[in-house]
């Protein structure tokens, strides 16, 4: 009896914690039922709780040919809504977002502030940005103490306000005291002046998202004879914006927030659903959306001897007919293989 029972309560322990090992790994909106009632035919169960499928193992004798590319993904193309949509929202009081599933975005921020994804930044941190944007590299990392969370370690949190977020304006209106009269305070050049709110934190949201840049290895493997394709590395862009003297806000180009490595990226992706325009019985994971290149996407990049992108040679429509030409020879290389 006494090993019966502790049987039974071993089964429940190992059962809570794989419970809790598939919330920590989904984290996301999950079709759970209430008892006695499920909303649908049946419980989506499939995608939050598949395993990942590896990726097959590529000795350096076995890739004859390599080519890497650095690719953009717009969400401003409509094969590329699944991505951007739905759209959350960071307000004062909560963060909002979709009951049933999340954006690219939503999903990389939440494990992102959870310490699941490791962060690394787009130039390096000590330069602020005036070096190399070598980001693409991974090679600045951006970790909290061990153990602890964007929750729950205040040097993190602070750190990561320049790459999920930014200061908003700051206030126009000058601080009272408990008299109402204006606080003023000294200034380091001897002068005064009124003191203020400090600006608020602005959070970047899925709409602030305008695309995802790729870092991609194109290799033709002889042992399983295939032209295969390699996600490195990952990086959402939002627009820069600059403010005249007027307070006028205009759009001055585009910055990457920051690189994931996208191995990792999967075991996270793997868990969350994408909306299926054509079928809502069958729903990918974002993991199946990129392993599919269920996506459309513009090659900026190609090593290359001058180390330079497309547009630093070719602009506008250009631009675009130059990135089509590089992708049809990576083709016409396959192609060749098998022509006899």
């Amino acid at each position: 009896m006494k090993s019966l029972f502790i049987s039974v309560v071993g089964v429940f322990l190992l059962g809570t914690t794989a419970n809790c090992q598939i919330e920590e790994i989904n984290g996301g909106p999950v079709n759970v039922p209430t008892e006695g009632i499920i909303d649908g035919v049946y419980i989506q169960e499939h995608i939050p709780t598949k395993r990942m499928i590896p990726y097959a193992n590529v000795r350096e004798a076995d890739a004859i040919w390599s080519r890497r590319v650095w690719q953009y993904i717009d969400l401003r193309e409509k094969i590329n809504h699944p991505l951007y949509y739905p759209l959350d929202e960071v307000t004062p009081y909560a963060w909002v977002r979709n009951a049933s599933r999340w954006s690219l975005w939503t999903v990389i921020r939440q494990h992102v502030l959870n310490a699941d994804l490791r962060v690394f930044s787009p130039y390096n941190p000590l330069s602020f940005g005036l070096g190399a944007i070598d980001g693409d590299q991974l090679k600045y990392p951006i970790d909290p103490q061990p153990g602890l969370d964007f929750y729950t370690d205040s040097s993190f949190r602070e750190t990561m306000l320049f790459y999920i977020g930014e200061l908003g304006a700051q206030s126009d209106v000058p601080l009272v005291d408990e008299y109402g009269d204006n606080i003023i305070i000294d200034l380091p050049d001897g002068s005064q002046s009124f003191k203020y709110d400090p600006p608020d934190t602005v959070w970047f949201n899925s709409s602030d998202i305008v695309q995802y840049r790729l870092k991609e290895d194109w290799f033709l493997d002889k042992q399983r004879s295939v032209l295969d394709t390699r996600i490195i590395a990952l990086a959402p862009v939002v627009y820069k914006t600059t403010i005249d003297v007027n307070g006028n806000k205009s759009i001055s180009g585009t910055r990457e927030l920051f690189w994931l490595y996208f191995p990792h990226c999967r075991f996270v992706f793997n868990n969350y659903f994408v909306y299926n325009d054509k079928n809502d019985s069958q729903w990918m994971s974002y993991d199946d959306v990129f392993w599919k290149r269920r996506f459309n996407s513009v090659i900026y990049k190609e090593s290359n001897v001058y180390d330079r992108e497309v547009e630093s040679y070719r602009t506008g429509l250009d631009a675009l007919h130059e990135s089509e030409q590089i992708k049809n020879e990576i083709r016409n290389i396959e192609h060749d293989i098998w022509s006899f």
